[in-house]
C-alpha cells in the first residue's frame, strides 16, 4: 500500500495555536510512513440545519478532505473542560447532512496539548463520546502532552526525545491501523 493519507484536524482557531505547530510536528515527524495534511476549519460557517442541503463551498470543501483522508488524527486543546467551539461546529458540519457522514468508518485517533498538567484529558474524553456516535474507528490509549516554550523548535521538531519517542509511538501504532483497515 502506498502511503496513507492522515487528515489532521486542529481543535484551534487561534493564530497561533500551540495544537497547530504540535500537529506540523507530528506531521513531519511522521513523515516517512504518511502523507499527513492540517484541515482547515476555522472558515466554516456556524452550523444550521438550514443550510445542510446546499452546502456553503467551505463547507464542501471540508468534507470532501475528510472523505478522500484514510484516517483522521484530531489534535486538540481544552475550552473550559470540554471541546472547543470551532471543533464542535467542524464535527457538526462533517456529520450531515444525514446520510452523508463524513466522519464515518474513518479510522481516528485524538490528542493534544496543553501547558496545564492534565492537558487535555478532558476535552479527549468528551470528544471521544461524540466521535465514537459518528461511527468513527477510534484507536485505543490516550496521548496527552504537557506543552512547554521549548517542545517544539523553529524547524517544527519536538525536542524531547521522552515526548518524541512516545508520539511517534502513537502515530506508529495509527499507521498500523490504518493500513490494516484499507488492506
Amino acid at each position: 500500500m502506498a502511503k496513507p493519507h492522515i487528515a489532521f484536524v486542529v481543535g484551534s482557531n487561534r493564530r497561533d495555536s500551540i495544537n497547530r505547530k504540535f500537529a506540523q510536528a507530528l506531521i513531519k515527524l511522521g513523515a516517512d510512513k504518511f502523507d499527513g495534511s492540517v484541515v482547515r476549519i476555522d472558515d466554516l460557517p456556524i452550523f444550521n440545519q438550514d443550510n445542510e442541503h446546499n452546502l456553503p463551498p467551505e463547507v464542501a470543501r471540508f468534507k470532501d478532505e475528510l472523505s478522500k483522508a484514510d484516517g483522521i488524527l484530531i489534535v486538540t486543546p481544552e475550552h473550559d473542560r470540554s471541546i472547543p467551539t470551532v471543533l464542535k461546529n467542524a464535527i457538526d458540519w462533517g456529520a450531515r447532512p444525514y446520510g452523508k457522514n463524513s466522519w464515518a468508518s474513518k479510522p481516528l485517533f485524538i490528542t493534544g496539548t496543553s501547558p496545564g498538567a492534565i492537558g487535555t484529558a478532558i476535552a479527549q474524553q468528551h470528544l471521544r463520546a461524540v466521535m465514537v456516535s459518528l461511527g468513527t474507528i477510534q484507536m485505543g490509549g490516550e496521548a496527552y502532552v504537557t506543552f512547554k516554550p521549548d517542545l517544539i523548535d523553529a524547524n517544527g521538531n519536538i525536542t524531547n526525545e521522552d515526548t518524541r519517542k512516545f508520539v511517534q509511538g502513537f502515530l506508529d501504532k495509527f499507521v498500523a491501523l490504518v493500513q490494516k483497515l484499507a488492506a
